[in-house]
C-alpha cells in the first residue's frame, strides 16, 4: 500500500509542479507533463518502478479521449468526413509508409523489417496533438479538423496492421523464440495467457467475430444505452452515473482487446453512436477528469521512458534518425495540405502538428518484438525515436504559435481591400457586436465604413449587398485609407481586448476630432480604456445582463414599473462607482494587488448594497 501511495504523490506531484510552470512559460501542458516525466525519471529506477506497466494502464486516456472526440461527432458528421478521412488519412499512411520503409531499406534493413518500421512510424499521437489542439482552440480551423481527419484514419489502420505485421516474422526470430520456449517448457508455463476470442480461429472467423464486436457496440450503443442511463438516472446519484459511464468505456475497450481491434476505435464508435443522446453532456463531464488524469500520466510516462544510457551510446544515430522521421512526415504532410487546399497557416498547423510517431508506436514496437518481426536492438532504438519525437512535438506548437501564425496574420494571402475614404462612420469589426450597430446605423439612414480581418465574413455580407471592406483596423495606412481623417464616429468592435486598447489609444492620440466608441470585454478593460483616453465605453454584455436581472426580479414578484425602477437605481450605483473606481485604479497592478482599490470596491458595495434594499423594501410596501 505505502508503495503505492508513493508512485502516486510521485507523479502528482511531478504533474502539480511542472504542467503550471510550463503553462505560465507558454509551452503548454504536454511538455510540462513531459519534462516532468523527465525530471522523475532518476527516482522511478531507483525504485525499480515498471514504467511501461504504468504505460500501459495510462493509455486507458487515449480511450478515453476518443470517446469524447466520437460523442461531439454525430453520424451524418462522420459521414461528412469520409472524403478527408479516407483521402488526406488514407495518403498519409501509404505515402508516409513507403518513404520510411525506402530510408530503413537504404541504411540496410531487410524488405520485411523496412516495411514494420514503416508502419508504425507512420501513425501519429493522438494523445498530444488533440490535447493541444482543444487547449489552444485550435480544433475547429481547417487545420485541426484535416489532423483530426488523419488521426481517426490513423486509430483504423491499426487494425489491418496488427493482422499484416504477422505475416512479417523473420523465421530466424521465430526460430530462437521457440528454442527458448521450448527449453523453458514447464517451468515457465503456469497457465496465465492473455485472454483472447480470436486465439486459434481461422482467417474468416477472425472477421466474422471481429464484424459481430463492432456491430454488438452499434446495437447496445444505439438500442440499450439510452434506457439503461434513464433507469441510472432514476437514483438521482452523480456517483452511480459516473460509475455506469466508467462501466460502459472499460467494457467496450475490453471487448475490442479481446477480438484483437484497437480500444480507442471501438470507444470512438460507441461515441458517435451516443453522439445524439440526451446524455451525451453528462457522459462528457464524468469522463472529462479521469480523461485529463490518464493522460497527464501517460505524457509523465513518455517522458520517464526515455533510456538516457542508449540515447547517450548513439546519440547521434538516434537523433538523426528521429529528425529525419520528422522531415519525412512533415514534407509528406505538406505536400497533402497544398493537394487538398488547406489554407494559411492551417497548412502548417497540419504538417507541424503531425510530423511526430505516436503512443501506438509503443504498442505495435513491443507487438513486432513479441512476434519476431523486428529484432529487439532495433526496436529499443525506435522507442526512443517514438519518445523523442513526442517529446519534440510541443516545440513544433510553440513554432507555430510564435512564428508561423503571427506571418500570417500580418502577410494575409489576400491584399486589404481598395477604399474610397468618404464616410463620416468608421465600424471596426462586423461580429456580432459589431453588426448590430452597423445595422442600426444603416436603419437610420447613415452611411459607414466596416473594416473586418475575416475574409468569409466579409463575403458573406457581402452577398446581402453589404459594403464592407477586408482589413486590419489597427493599422494606420488601413485608417487612412478609410477615411479617419474626415470621420467623425469610429465604432472599436473587434474582439480583442489588447488590440481595441491600443487601437483606441492611437486614435485619441492622432485624431482628438472623432469620437471614439470603443467595446470593453469586462470591467478591468473599461478601466484601461479610460486611460486610453475614450469616453464613450461599452461593456459589451452589460446591458443584456441588465435586462436578464430586470426579468429576474419580474420573476420574483415585481411588476414592470418597479423592476425598471430597481434596476435604473443599480445601474446609476454601477457607473458611479466606475468613475470613482477609475481615480484609484493602477494600470501596472491587476486590481486584486491594488489595496485602495479593493478597500474602496468594499465600502460601495456595502453601501450600495444598503441603498437597493432600502429601495426594494420601499417598492414593496
Amino acid at each position: 500500500m505505502s508503495d503505492f501511495l508513493l508512485l502516486a504523490f510521485i507523479f502528482l506531484a511531478a504533474g502539480v509542479a511542472a504542467v503550471p510552470i510550463a503553462s505560465r512559460l507558454g509551452l503548454g501542458s504536454v511538455l510540462g507533463y513531459l519534462i516532468a516525466g523527465i525530471l522523475i525519471a532518476p527516482i522511478l529506477s531507483a525504485l525499480h518502478v515498471d514504467v511501461v506497466t504504468i504505460q500501459h494502464f495510462a493509455e486507458f486516456g487515449v480511450v478515453m479521449m476518443l470517446f469524447l472526440v466520437g460523442l461531439e461527432l454525430e453520424p451524418e458528421k462522420l459521414w461528412d468526413m469520409r472524403g478527408r478521412l479516407l483521402g488526406l488519412g488514407g495518403l498519409q499512411v501509404g505515402l508516409t509508409t513507403l518513404l520510411v520503409m525506402i530510408a530503413a531499406l537504404a541504411l540496410g534493413q531487410i524488405f520485411s523489417i523496412s516495411l514494420a518500421i514503416g508502419l508504425v512510424l507512420a501513425l501519429s499521437s493522438t494523445a498530444i496533438v488533440l490535447q493541444t489542439l482543444n487547449e489552444k482552440n485550435l480544433m475547429k480551423s481547417d487545420g485541426g479538423q484535416a489532423s483530426f481527419s488523419v488521426l481517426l484514419f490513423q486509430d483504423i489502420a491499426v487494425i489491418p496492421m496488427l493482422a499484416l505485421l504477422p505475416l512479417l516474422a523473420l523465421p530466424e526470430l521465430t526460430d530462437a523464440a521457440h528454442t527458448v520456449a521450448d527449453a523453458h517448457h514447464g517451468d515457465a508455463d503456469d497457465g496465465h495467457g492473455s485472454l483472447s476470442l480470436v486465439d486459434g480461429l481461422a482467417g474468416w472467423q477472425r472477421a466474422l467475430v471481429t464484424i459481430g464486436a463492432v456491430g454488438f457496440i452499434i446495437v447496445v450503443g444505439h438500442f440499450l444505452m439510452r434506457p439503461l442511463f434513464r433507469f441510472i438516472a432514476m437514483a438521482n446519484l452523480r456517483e452511480l452515473f459516473t460509475a455506469t459511464a466508467l462501466l460502459l468505456v472499460i467494457g467496450i475497450a475490453l471487448l475490442m482487446t479481446l477480438v484483437g481491434l484497437s480500444p480507442a476505435l471501438g470507444t470512438f464508435l460507441a461515441g458517435v453512436v451516443l453522439a445524439t443522446s440526451e446524455y451525451r453532456h453528462e457522459l462528457e463531464s464524468d469522463i472529462d477528469p479521469f480523461k485529463g488524469l490518464l493522460l497527464g500520466l501517460f505524457f509523465i510516462t513518455v517522458g520517464a521512458s526515455v533510456d538516457f544510457d542508449l540515447l547517450m551510446a548513439n546519440a547521434s544515430t538516434i537523433l538523426a534518425y528521429t529528425f529525419g522521421l520528422i522531415l519525412i512526415k512533415a514534407l509528406v504532410l505538406f505536400t497533402l495540405a497544398k493537394i487538398f487546399k488547406i489554407p494559411g497557416s492551417d497548412k502548417w498547423l497540419f504538417t507541424l502538428g503531425l510530423a511526430q510517431a505516436g503512443e501506438f508506436g509503443f504498442v505495435l514496437l513491443a507487438f513486432t518484438v513479441a512476434e519476431n518481426i523486428i529484432p529487439k536492438p532495433i526496436a529499443d532504438q525506435l522507442l526512443l525515436v517514438v519518445a523523442l519525437s513526442m517529446l519534440l512535438t510541443p516545440l513544433l506548437f510553440i513554432l507555430y504559435d510564435k512564428v508561423i501564425a503571427p506571418k500570417f496574420s500580418a502577410n494575409q494571402d489576400r491584399e486589404a481591400d481598395e477604399m474610397e475614404g468618404k464616410d463620416e462612420i468608421i465600424i471596426a469589426g462586423h461580429g456580432r457586436f459589431g453588426g448590430i450597430v452597423n445595422r442600426i446605423l444603416r436603419h437610420a439612414g447613415h452611411s459607414t465604413t466596416v473594416l473586418d480581418f475575416s475574409a468569409d465574413q466579409l463575403e458573406l455580407l457581402r452577398k446581402f449587398n453589404m459594403e464592407v471592406y477586408y482589413g486590419d483596423a489597427t493599422r494606420p495606412d488601413l485608417l487612412h485609407s478609410a477615411g479617419i481623417e474626415k470621420a467623425k464616429l469610429l465604432v472599436i468592435a473587434i474582439d480583442d481586448k489588447e488590440a481595441i486598447t491600443k487601437l483606441t489609444e492611437y486614435v485619441v492620440k492622432h485624431y482628438p476630432h472623432v469620437h471614439v466608441i470603443a467595446r470593453a470585454i469586462d470591467r478591468p478593460h473599461v478601466y484601461q480604456l479610460w486611460f486610453a483616453g475614450c469616453r464613450d465605453i461599452i461593456r459589451e454584455t452589460y446591458d443584456s445582463s441588465m435586462r436578464a436581472g430586470r426579468s429576474a426580479l419580474e420573476a420574483l414578484g415585481l411588476d414592470r414599473k418597479a423592476a425598471d425602477e430597481q434596476t435604473k437605481l443599480f445601474e446609476d450605483m454601477d457607473r458611479a462607482s466606475m468613475v470613482e473606481l477609475a481615480n484609484l485604479y493602477d494600470p501596472a497592478l491587476p486590481l486584486s494587488e491594488n489595496p485602495a482599490y479593493v478597500k474602496r470596491t468594499r465600502e460601495l458595495m456595502e453601501e450600495y448594497g444598503a441603498n437597493l434594499h432600502k429601495g426594494a423594501l420601499s417598492k414593496s410596501e
